[in-house]
């Protein structure tokens, strides 16, 4: 018995952390570097953000297609090809904006008056170059999860595809992990541009190994015949379900409009996956803003590395709370994980609490801790509600439940990303003009978002439940 599944496993969990790295750089570089050198506002970096998450949104629902018509091998080698070109690519936005706008040399552009008609030429100038550099880079990262999910189909069993799963999926919480102690240490020691390099940098490393490491089960020379043999041990009854499934009836798209299990699942991606957008993109500012505390220094890196470990070992749980609920309470599926979430639901309100306990204290860790536990709800939260639309629909219409659902988690996370900048940039020119409960400015305008993010949930969760009050599986 040959054992190459797990070296490919490693693979995947390798490319999914290089994968969050590349999309945690900008937000790690942004209130140092990037804002300043470009004259941004919050306003400019939440249309960017906004952006990406949209653009992101509809990438995935392509991306799937796209693996399968290339296939596993050369599918996933454009994937992570194409993002590291993007994630690479925004390193010479300085160079093009001082290029496109006339000014001879990045120097001369980083030297224009702040608030003079330069300034709002760089910032104008630069915005579109990062929003092309960041539709690349959703582009291609589309494709990572939908590659390495066949890949796990592919090389393991049933029994261990969860377990596969699991591994490479732990690839993002590292990469959360590790974005802070590395990205601003490089962005420091070497410019904002060398960060976006080298981080980049790593997926045509991981291109390499790829190349040469991965074929097909039966084609590949590392695979020995009891591993081939292990790895197709499903293939009949795999072969018995895909036909059940073909025979099954599937929905059209536009006819699954008609069905409130589909808008409930449209209301639980729009309510909440914004909100973890908005912690992963908004935090480090918020941390430098608020406490003084940048991505660059020692408290920062601890700060943003304390709230994404919250978030990895507590997320843990997300997925055993209904199994619970189901094996001793003898509740049905839909109904266990709805309590499941309704339990989750209740972890963001500790958002409401980080401003004002942070504030009071004079410490960031109140927040890093708040809104850790609140970023680990939606986590469980997430895991919980993708697995309703097993619940409520046939097989053959669950990829396509979850293409809309995609969607309207980008729209929500567009929508939010785009007023939180909005609103930080208007509040901290409002001044002391702009307050709310008792918070005025800026800080005020963080506590409106912390608000939103607290009851989103049991927002989301209510409307579930009063469009789905029970477990109903739609039957054609």
């Amino acid at each position: 018995m040959t054992n190459w599944r797990w070296w490919l496993c490693s693979l995947l969990f390798v490319a999914t952390t290089v994968n969050y790295l590349d999309r945690q750089v900008l937000s790690l570089t942004y209130e140092e570097f990037i804002k300043p050198e470009f004259h941004w506002t919050d306003a400019h970096y939440g249309t960017i953000t906004s952006f990406f998450s949209i653009f992101y949104a509809i990438a995935c629902l392509f991306a799937g297609k796209f693996v399968d018509w290339m296939g596993t091998k050369k599918g996933y080698l454009i994937s992570i090809g194409v993002w590291s070109a993007g994630a690479c690519l925004h390193a010479a936005c300085g160079w093009a904006t001082a290029t496109f706008g006339g000014f001879g040399s990045v120097a001369a552009m980083r030297a224009v008056e702040i608030g003079s008609q330069a300034a709002t030429v760089v910032a104008t100038i630069s915005v579109y170059l990062f929003l092309l550099c960041r539709g690349i880079l959703a582009l291609g990262e589309a494709g990572n999860f939908p590659a390495a999910i066949k890949v796990t189909a592919e090389y393991f069993p049933k029994k261990d595809r969860a377990f596969a799963t699991s591994i490479f999926n732990a690839g993002a919480s590292v990469g959360a992990l590790a974005a802070p102690l590395c990205i601003p240490p490089l962005a420091k020691a070497f410019g904002w541009e060398w960060a976006f390099i080298i981080i980049g940098g790593l997926g045509f490393l991981w291109m390499f190994f790829w190349q040469f490491m991965y074929d097909k089960p039966e084609d590949s020379k590392h695979v020995g015949e009891g591993e081939l043999e292990y790895i197709h041990q499903d293939d009949a009854a795999e072969a018995a379900e895909k036909a059940a499934i073909a025979a099954e009836k599937s929905i059209p798209m536009l006819q699954c409009f008609k069905y409130r299990q589909t808008w409930s699942f449209i209301v639980g991606k729009f309510f909440t996956d914004g909100v973890w957008w908005f912690f992963l993109f908004w935090a480090p500012s918020y941390f430098s803003n608020q406490f003084h505390a940048p991505a660059t220094s020692g408290l920062g890196q601890a700060l943003i590395f304390t709230l994404y470990a919250i978030v990895t070992v507590i997320s843990i749980g997300g997925g055993y709370l209904p199994k619970i609920f189901v094996d001793r309470k003898g509740m049905n599926p839909y109904a266990g994980r709805m309590l499941a979430m309704l339990i989750f639901a209740f972890f963001p309100i500790a958002a409401l609490f980080a401003q004002p306990l942070g504030i009071r204290f004079d410490s960031p860790w109140w927040p890093a801790i708040l809104i850790g536990l609140a970023a680990a709800g939606h986590q469980a939260w997430s895991a919980n509600l993708f697995s309703t639309i097993g619940d409520m629909f046939p097989k053959s219409t669950i990829a396509t439940i979850t293409g809309i659902g995609a969607m309207a988690g980008g729209v929500g996370s567009m929508i939010i990303q785009k007023v939180a900048g909005n609103l930080f940039t208007y509040a901290e020119n409002a001044g002391d003009a702009f307050h709310f409960l008792g918070f005025y400015g800026k800080p005020a305008g963080y506590f409106v978002m912390f608000c939103f993010c607290g009851i989103a949930y049991l927002v989301a969760w209510s409307i579930m439940k009063a469009l789905v009050p029970k477990y109903k599986k739609i039957e054609v």
